[in-house]
């Protein structure tokens, strides 16, 4: 059809798309677009594609309060006599509420610890430090006297024995020592790792940064002493491929944190810090570690999947160069792992907190700890804690195993294509098989886990790892009001709930109860407590969980309760 001395007739155009939005509940989030085309021109927006709205029929639509279940993608349909137009999907993101800090409030077994106080940055007592030399002089004023009682990590430190120098390794009386020696990662080859004892007798310090800085290639080991809080500070870059224990990760004992290695600790808060991927634990509690608080910290791995320049991935690279040279790395490759299937199956942390380093130890007894908003991202095993004896309290915790569970589904898919006697020493002679264990409970400790998720988490709760046939290396854990979610199958509910799928199953249940002996005198919790909906969680710890989240005053890192 020719149209002479006019027009044809317009069908709707959309020249400026909804954009996305981010917002705190209880605020507004608006979408609007910018249509052309013959009048007139109606307007439909839709919620998720599919889900008309109702009385969103103009050119912008308004969400006067928006809340956790508004999340998702809006769309709005133009149309008129002569067609339609859709517009792309805007993805509105409403963050959990921060209506004021107490959320952030020191809670748990750890309440009695206040650190070093709210002291002014003017105060001698006060260090900031700037690199490892200064770091070291601000512990030994403490360990010596307790003349230290605030440190504030100014920016990132590398902190390996041969990054701190001289001064420092021949500093009188330094609180660093060289930690068990390298023997494959490249990086740690050439900076090697350290340990720095923090261990005044009378105790009084915080260790915090403003900014979420980084410590590398460094174990924090906290002996001998009470009443220390770390926070918002991030734990990397220790880490490396273990031949010598075939994947067992028994030889080098890197640890981020130590608690109570060469004496016991007490009145402990570790608070908003990030922890990637580590050789061996990342908190670990020795006996006569006693009244521990952990909270809103974030446990992520390693990045390989993402980042061909991983600390996993560097490690991997050397390794190919010689690979029949290391015999389970050449085993894996020599039956049909990729460099990108190993990197994928391993990216995940393998054992997070042990709660008592020995079996049967009479001092356990005492472990008592608090765990809360954790987020705790494909963890092998202990995700909070493998607790032998004592007490522990879990709430809020946050535990996604997605990805590796479908890591350890490929690795078993591989062992498929294997020969009998190669799969036959994947599984008895190395140890290249990711648990999945959540929370577990031994030699007669008890672990409540409440209102918390565990997603493709395999064992959320156990209680027996050592000898199911053995009643004295079984522990006591209940489950209150959690979700479990594995693959499509999800569930709200208590352990206890018949046919509930929570676990535990390794051994004879024992009816739970707290230890009197282990911080709980007459059976209770010494504390209160408000936790969080689990069906938010995800939310909640995704906001506020890790170092670097929080935008504060300096001041905020020194309180214990606001």
């Amino acid at each position: 059809c020719l149209l002479l001395g006019g027009q044809l007739p317009a069908a709707p155009a959309i020249t400026t798309q909804p954009q996305n939005q981010s917002v705190i509940v209880s605020n507004t989030a608006s979408f609007s677009v910018v249509a052309s085309g013959n009048a007139p021109l109606k307007y439909q927006w839709y919620f998720n594609t599919n889900t008309p709205l109702a009385n969103a029929t103009n050119a912008s639509f308004t969400l006067p309060v928006a809340q956790f279940t508004d999340g998702g993608g809006y769309s709005v349909i133009v149309t008129n006599a002569y067609g339609s137009a859709t517009s792309s999907i805007a993805t509105l993101t409403v963050s959990a509420p921060l209506t004021n800090n107490a959320q952030f409030n020191l809670v748990g077994f750890g309440q009695a610890a206040t650190g070093g106080g709210v002291i002014p940055e003017t105060d001698p007592a006060y260090a900031k430090v700037t690199n490892a030399f200064q770091l070291a002089n601000a512990v030994l004023a403490f360990n010596k006297t307790g003349g230290t009682k605030v440190i504030e990590i100014m920016n990132d430190l590398d902190l390996g024995w041969n990054e701190v120098g001289t001064n420092v390794q021949n500093l009188a009386s330094t609180p660093f020592t060289e930690h068990n020696l390298a023997k494959l990662h490249p990086r740690l080859l050439a900076t090697s790792v350290t340990k720095m004892d923090i261990k005044y007798k009378n105790g009084g310090l915080t260790i915090f940064s403003a900014n979420g800085a980084t410590i590398r290639h460094c174990t924090f080991n906290i002996k001998s002493t009470h009443n220390i809080i770390v926070r918002n500070l991030k734990f990397d870059e220790m880490w490396e491929w273990d031949e010598t224990s075939r994947g067992g990760y028994d030889g080098n004992d890197w640890d981020y944190i130590d608690l109570a290695n060469g004496g016991d600790v007490y009145d402990v808060w570790i608070d908003h810090c990030t922890f990637t991927k580590a050789y061996d634990g990342i908190v670990d509690f020795k006996a006569g570690s006693t009244n521990v608080t952990l909270s809103w910290c974030k446990y992520t791995g390693d990045d390989g999947a993402t980042n061909p320049n991983s600390f996993v991935w560097q490690q991997i690279n050397s390794l190919e160069s010689n690979k029949n040279s290391y015999a389970f790395y050449g085993f894996l490759r020599n039956n049909g792992f990729s460099t990108t299937n190993i990197v994928t199956i391993i990216q995940g942390h393998d054992k997070t907190h042990l709660m008592g380093s020995n079996d049967q130890d009479t001092n356990n007894v005492r472990l008592s700890a608090t765990f809360h908003h954790l987020w705790m991202k494909n963890c092998w095993d202990r995700a909070v804690p493998r607790l032998r004896a004592g007490n522990v309290h879990d709430f809020n915790i946050y535990v996604d195993d997605t990805d590796a569970l479908a890591a350890k589904r490929f690795r078993d898919a591989v062992q498929l294509t294997m020969s009998p006697s190669s799969s036959n020493a994947l599984d008895n002679t190395y140890s290249f098989n990711p648990p999945l264990n959540g929370s577990i409970s031994t030699e007669g400790g008890a672990v409540l886990v409440e209102k918390s998720v565990y997603i493709d988490c395999l064992y959320p709760l156990r209680n027996n790892q050592t000898a199911p046939s053995d009643p004295t290396y079984t522990g006591k854990i209940l489950g209150s009001d959690v979700i479990y979610q594995k693959d499509s199958t999800m569930v709200r509910g208590n352990s206890t709930d018949s046919s509930s799928p929570l676990g535990p199953f390794q051994a004879p249940i024992i009816p739970f109860s707290w230890n009197p002996a282990s911080g709980a005198p007459g059976g209770q919790l010494p504390y209160s407590y408000t936790p969080d909906d689990p069906a938010q969680l995800q939310t909640i710890v995704s906001n506020y969980a890790g170092a670097g989240i929080l935008t504060w005053g300096k001041t905020n890192w020194l309180k214990i309760s606001y």
